[in-house]
């Protein structure tokens, strides 16, 4: 099979989310949720002044879309996880009070690369790892063990150069390393960040926020990890 020269790649910030269990819904109900998440991943990524100037046009999968912005000094990569993924579980706890019987909920990858774009599409290794995270077995395992509307998983380049530096409005503390996928040979960790839908306590004001996450979290990593050596 001949190769061709794909000609230099281009860097991006890969922000993809996924439906979750969407599959068994039938079209109608399909369209909707589909509308819903357009929605709502426009609404965050404007609220993080992110606009059609700074991103590659949408890519449609069905029940998840793919955003690909471009690295500029006014969208660092650090508003994904201070302010996009935040606007974006605020908007589903909020649909999820408003129509408690048509919950959304959703599975988020974040990565950065090297991706190449031609006429037919984009891709690269970078976009592979990414969506093996998104779609890695655990993550939807996890996804079950928990309340959470929003699930995101960070590839380990992420983890090290924006979550564990300890930037404003991003706690380190809520990501567990939980996931590895293999891509080209090579293994990639990832990690995992859920809140917990905010529960509140009688007779006390504005309440509390309940952030039994990590806990759950912590164990359905450690029973997979066991299930998968045993």
């Amino acid at each position: 099979m001949n190769t061709l020269d794909p000609g230099p790649p281009v860097t991006r910030v890969i922000f993809a989310v996924d439906i979750e269990g969407s599959t068994k819904q039938n079209n109608m109900m399909k369209a909707g949720l589909r509308a819903a998440m357009y929605d709502m991943v426009e609404q965050s990524l404007r609220q993080a002044g992110i606009g059609e100037d700074h991103h590659e046009p949408w890519v449609d999968r069905g029940d998840s879309v793919l955003v690909l912005v471009r690295p500029v000094d006014e969208v660092p990569r650090t508003v994904f996880l201070s302010t996009v993924v935040p606007a974006l579980e605020e908007m589903l706890e909020q649909h999820a009070a408003g129509d408690p019987g048509h919950r959304l909920r959703m599975r988020a990858v974040l990565h950065a690369g090297e991706v190449h774009i031609d006429r037919y599409g984009c891709f690269g290794e970078a976009l592979d790892i990414a969506f093996r995270l998104l779609d890695a077995p655990m993550l939807k395992e996890l996804f079950r063990s928990t309340e959470t509307p929003l699930l995101l998983a960070v590839s380990d380049a992420i983890y090290q150069g924006v979550v564990r530096q300890g930037y404003d409005g991003i706690d380190a503390a809520s990501f567990t390393q939980a996931l590895q996928v293999e891509v080209a040979s090579q293994l990639h960790r990832g990690w995992v960040r859920a809140k917990e839908p905010q529960q509140r306590h009688g007779g006390g004001g504005e309440g509390k926020v309940i952030d039994v996450n990590r806990r759950r979290l912590s164990r359905a990593v450690a029973l997979a990890k066991r299930m998968q050596s045993a």
